[in-house]
């Protein structure tokens, strides 16, 4: 069962501007926001208009509010939703209701760890043993029906590659780059953390995979790469220079390659550089990125370290109508205490969403993926580190890789590399329901959700909602708030069924007559939660928003399958070892 924070107790009404993120009164100056009207930048898929100047540059160092987030203070007057299932992780699709908003964490695998340090690749001595993700990719390829992995083999080593069918049991194929392994890094080239992405519009077949990584050491310029197959890695450009665990990822929504580079404007914290071509965007001079993303006031402090939480590092990829990242945040110890007590820093993954690529709202500061601490001899007892591109999507679930290190009290040392604290590194998964990062509640008395004004092109209405116990139906309203017959809650058919893909119909009439029309959904549910919303293209549910890292039945980065991708996970039949709370860690 999902552990949930219900953030009212009963039933909450919420006005127009609830959600909004609104800045500290600390006395500070803050900058002048420009009304959302006055904005004269790029407008987004749905509806956002950024200023003029972009990426942002008022981030002040010294504040540490929590970041404010613009488009939640001020929302376009219609939204489109054409782009993705619609998600409730935030306010920005909602005009009022009277719900409860519930936040979910995901479980961990109980057969976890499911890659392990096994091969001399993997374990280079004696105390660098891991097979980590921290960082790399996991892509579904739709052509060959397989997932691959790139992933750190051995402590600060170099790259290899994986596959698998079932995302569970992982091949290690022998390559030609490092031949008797599965190494791809080059072997002139040495690793300290990055990521690889699949790029489905390149125009140059010999940069469909994309990697950027960082060499171990201080401030040092880092290095992009491509590749036609993932595993020949043949152009490579010097990046600017950067601190160590910087990363990237790639925005579809606006087509940018995004550099999240480590800073230290407020402990351990990003810098944000953006471009549109992989390779010649990759040159940023000193103090070009922009500050942007740290740990604020309201991260709560370790209760054993009792130390300021940092941001050690944020991923992020597209997902559905949103970027999904994890802030990692670090909550100590010091490297050396670490280093003296044969054991690993301390750090949790926690949950942010943006609309615009650019500004993070958290509105939930738990660990939802957490280290399980030096009291604990679990395999993930510190340093969790999560996938580049977040997750995979498998039918009505979505797989969430991570990485941990167990560490070795009895490997003691003040030198980097002589002790335990990087031993035992390993990669596992969390499952969370598909969309189900927030849910919108209602008990045995019906609440209500009214949409803001939005805009849609498609033709039918589907909903991820769990209420076999209750009933769930929607109406249409106008730019009056009235119903637009035939579609009234009295037409709904109810919904009583837990399902992330469900349409919702009336008795009599076609969506498709109110295309390109400003109108707003009103939701009425009881007994039940509701996840996501969306209006499809046509009756297979598609969503036509992005998919993450994938997974079978996709044929692409978009949602173009709906319900066929739910059965083809069906087919796939993978059989997942029961709960096991109780069982020692797997060595």
């Amino acid at each position: 069962m999902q552990t949930t924070l219900t953030l009212a107790a009963g039933l909450i009404l919420f006005g127009a501007a609830a959600g909004s993120v609104m800045a500290a009164e600390d006395g500070k100056a803050k900058p002048v926001e420009r009304p959302r009207s006055e904005s004269q930048g790029e407008r987004l898929y749905n509806g956002i208009v950024l200023p003029e100047t972009w990426p942002p540059k008022d981030v002040d160092p010294r504040d540490t509010a929590p970041m404010p987030v613009p488009y939640l203070k001020h929302p376009p007057k219609v939204i489109p939703i054409d782009v993705g299932r619609q998600l409730f992780v935030d306010d920005f699709l909602i005009e009022s209701h009277s719900l409860a908003r519930t936040f979910h964490k995901p479980e961990k695998y109980s057969g976890n760890p499911v890659l392990l340090p096994e091969t001399p690749l993997e374990r280079q001595g004696k105390f660098d043993d891991s097979a980590v993700v921290k960082g790399g990719g996991l892509w579904w390829d739709p052509t060959e029906r397989i997932f691959k992995l790139w992933y750190e083999a051995g402590w600060l080593t170099t790259v290899a590659y994986a596959t698998s069918k079932d995302g569970l049991h992982w091949d290690r194929p022998d390559l030609d780059v490092k031949p008797g392994t599965n190494q791809v890094l080059p072997t002139d080239l040495v690793y300290d953390s990055g990521n690889v992405v699949v790029d489905w519009d390149a125009r140059n077949p010999e940069q469909r995979y994309k990697m950027f990584f960082r060499k171990p050491g201080g401030n040092v310029p880092g290095m992009s790469l491509t590749s036609p197959d993932g595993i020949h890695w043949n152009r490579r450009v010097e990046t600017g220079v950067c601190g160590d665990r910087s990363t990237m990822f790639y925005n579809p929504f606006r087509k940018k390659w995004v550099y999240s580079l480590r800073s230290s404007f407020r402990g351990r914290s990003r810098d944000y550089w953006e471009c549109d071509d992989f390779l010649d965007g990759a040159t940023w001079k000193p103090n070009e990125p922009v500050h942007w993303a740290a740990a604020d006031r309201d991260d709560p402090k370790d209760p054993q370290t009792q130390r300021v939480p940092q941001l050690y590092n944020l991923d992020a990829v597209a997902y559905e109508s949103i970027m999904l990242g994890f802030f990692e945040i670090h909550h100590g110890p010091p490297n050396d205490v670490c280093a003296k007590a044969g054991l690993p820093k301390i750090t949790d993954l926690n949950f942010c969403y943006s609309r615009d690529g650019f500004h993070w709202d958290r509105p939930d500061r738990r660990a939802h993926i957490p280290s399980e601490r030096w009291n604990s001899p679990a395999w993930d007892r510190g340093y969790v580190q999560p996938l580049g591109n977040i997750c995979t999507i498998r039918g009505d679930k979505l797989w969430l890789y991570y990485s941990a290190f167990r560490g070795d009290p009895t490997k003691t040392s003040k030198v980097n590399r002589l002790n335990g604290m990087h031993q035992h590194g390993a990669t596992g998964i969390a499952f969370l329901r598909r969309d189900g990062f927030a849910s919108m509640d209602a008990g045995a008395t019906a609440g209500t959700l009214t949409t803001r004004p939005i805009r849609f092109a498609g033709s039918h209405l589907f909903v991820n909602v769990d209420a076999p116990q209750g009933e769930l139906r929607a109406e249409i309203l106008d730019d009056l708030g009235q119903p637009i017959r035939p579609f009234t809650l009295e037409n709904c058919r109810p919904v009583r069924a837990d399902s992330t893909l469900e349409a919702l119909t009336w008795t009599s009439g076609d969506l498709a007559s109110l295309r390109g029309r400003p109108v707003q959904i009103r939701f009425a549910l009881r007994n039940g939660s509701l996840y996501a919303f969306w209006i499809s293209r046509d009756a297979t549910g598609r969503s036509d928003g992005y998919l993450a890292g994938g997974g079978p039945g996709y044929t692409g980065p978009t949602d173009t399958e709906g319900r066929a991708a739910l059965d083809a996970e069906k087919q796939l039949g993978v059989r997942l070892l029961p709960s096991r709370p109780d069982s020692p860690p797997r060595p």
